[in-house]
């Protein structure tokens, strides 16, 4: 059986709200999420302040480490939205008017354009659009680096834009099984398990409910047969009184 390339993206959250504590990113949950559903793997996330060396830093670092990387934030018309130009000095790009971009933003916002918004039409030279039918003003892409909006509306609408673009492996799925033993007495045996059952990873989450301790172990791996059978050999190794319940999912 041949097996399929790995497929990894990094996502940089770009902004001082972020760091700050103003905002709450609620965007990651959702870009792991669509990512893995199209066999992409999320393995790496990281939060950069506006400022142009830190983020002209991760975008050179992550690109040359990852098939994909994700951007979200700082692509607005106010001054400290300098993503789309950290983005061109990372690639040693032109920076300037997108014909199309400002066609568009001309077209919708009619004799209320100004200034500030057609700065949202200045892109890295070469880049491709990403669509945004919710505001108008569109991402990019320049070779494996997706610029998109940090509005979650409007980057979901961007990322369903960009998603066929991209070139995904196999989706990761995972069962949890329910375990009522704190996770240092099952440590040996998860550590065997990931050991055994090679291209699994197990990961254990303990809880406190209903007056009782208990810890989650969750199975992953893009062979779901191989999921199967570690969820089984795991299980078998417990009391039947240990066991809540399992969980099948995709994750």
């Amino acid at each position: 059986m041949n097996e399929k390339r790995i497929v990894t993206a990094c996502l940089i959250i770009i902004g001082n709200e972020i760091l700050s504590g103003r905002t709450v990113d609620a965007n990651l949950p959702h870009i792991a999420k669509r990512l893995n559903d199209k066999g992409i793997r999320l393995a790496e996330a990281r939060v950069v302040p506006d400022i142009e060396a830190e983020i002209v830093g991760a975008v050179n670092a992550c690109r040359a480490r990852y098939d994909y990387v994700l951007t979200t934030g700082g692509i607005g018309p106010t001054h400290d939205d300098i993503t789309s130009a950290c983005v061109a000095r990372a690639f040693g790009l032109p920076f300037g008017r997108h014909a199309q971009a400002a066609r568009r933003l001309e077209e919708f916002y009619g004799d209320k354009v100004n200034p500030a918004r057609m700065r949202m039409a200045d892109m890295p030279e070469g880049a491709t659009l990403i669509d945004n039918p919710v505001s108008i003003a569109p991402g990019f892409m320049v070779e494996n680096v997706i610029v998109m909006a940090g509005v979650p509306k409007i980057m979901q609408a961007m990322l369903e834009n960009v998603l066929p673009l991209m070139q995904g492996g196999d989706p990761v799925v995972s069962r949890t099984v329910v375990v009522y033993k704190a996770e240092s007495e099952m440590a040996p045996v998860l550590a065997a398990l990931e050991q055994d059952f090679a291209g699994v990873e197990v990961g254990s989450y303990p809880f406190f409910r209903v007056g009782r301790y208990g810890t989650s172990v969750v199975i992953r791996s893009a062979d779901a047969a191989l999921v199967d059978r570690a969820a089984g050999t795991f299980i078998e190794q417990l009391s039947t009184d240990d066991v809540e319940h399992e969980i099948p999912q995709n994750s």
